[in-house]
């Protein structure tokens, strides 16, 4: 169940940065994060009412608003870097980051992952850094390429906290997560004084990448109750597969002979994950 919720996670985070990146470039990053991050913290609540569960406590709260924090900050650099940068390289890039940083504190609190599921993250590190890979390196990489990193450390730290949420906490977590990346995002949005005003038809997208990055978050959080930490960010950190993907059919993105073999090796980790 575990590995199924990873994947699905992944793939609904690949569909929401492809989405909020092709907005970002005709919006801007702010405008994009403000709709996604309010459509979000909407369903997030909603959520809550419907499932139900116990009642919120400290350590939920305190781990879901820390998670938002750190989610708001990452979104915002990931659509810069979308933005300017090009799609199927600065995805990817984040990723390295969300996955390493989860992998390393799953160990220092204790996980001991299989041997299995140990070569799967291994490889799938690498992989990564292949589906990252452009002929591009010299031209637009260059304008997103800290935007990724920063970005990837920032979802890396999000991965964590909403793990040590706890798995009794129902989805108060999830709801604080949501809440605590709109502050930040809305809190940015009045610094920078930037016209927030976006035409209803161009919504659509924004709100799009925010629906897609609840439903992802709720996978995630439901995928740590049955996987370690390692192994649950790392699956989710093979998102930028499908936005690679994504951007290849709908943008005409073309792929490297290293990114191609960095998605091979992406379905080799999963495979090997999957069966430990």
């Amino acid at each position: 169940m575990g590995i199924m919720l990873g994947l699905a996670a992944a793939l609904l985070y690949g569909g929401s940065d492809f989405s909020g990146g092709v907005a970002a470039r005709r919006l801007g990053p702010l405008r994009v994060s403000v709709i996604g991050c309010l459509v979000a913290t909407v369903l997030g609540w909603a959520l809550l009412g419907v499932v139900g569960g116990p009642g919120p406590s400290v350590r939920a709260v305190a781990w879901g608003l820390a998670s938002g924090v750190a989610g708001g900050a990452g979104t915002l650099l990931l659509y810069r870097g979308l933005a300017r940068g090009q799609m199927s390289v600065v995805g990817p890039v984040s990723a390295v980051g969300a996955a390493v940083v989860p992998v390393v504190a799953g160990v220092v609190l204790g996980e001991r992952p299989g041997l299995l599921a140990v070569a799967g993250v291994l490889v799938a590190l690498p992989a990564i850094v292949l589906v990252a890979a452009s002929g591009s390196v010299r031209g637009r990489l260059g304008a997103g390429l800290f935007d990724g990193l920063a970005a990837g450390l920032a979802f890396g730290i999000l991965f964590i906290g909403l793990a040590q949420a706890g798995r009794n906490a129902g989805l108060w977590p999830v709801a604080c997560e949501a809440t605590g990346t709109l502050l930040v995002t809305l809190a940015i949005a009045v610094k920078s004084r930037q016209p927030l005003r976006v035409p209803v038809r161009a919504a659509g997208l924004p709100a799009l990448a925010g629906a897609s990055g609840m439903a992802a978050t709720v996978a995630y959080f439901y995928a740590t109750h049955f996987s370690m930490l390692a192994v649950a960010a790392v699956l989710v950190s093979l998102y930028p597969g499908f936005t690679v993907l994504l951007a290849r059919v709908l943008l005409h993105e073309r792929f490297s002979p290293a990114q191609r073999a960095g998605l091979g090796l992406c379905a080799l980790a999963i495979a090997a994950i999957a069966v430990n």
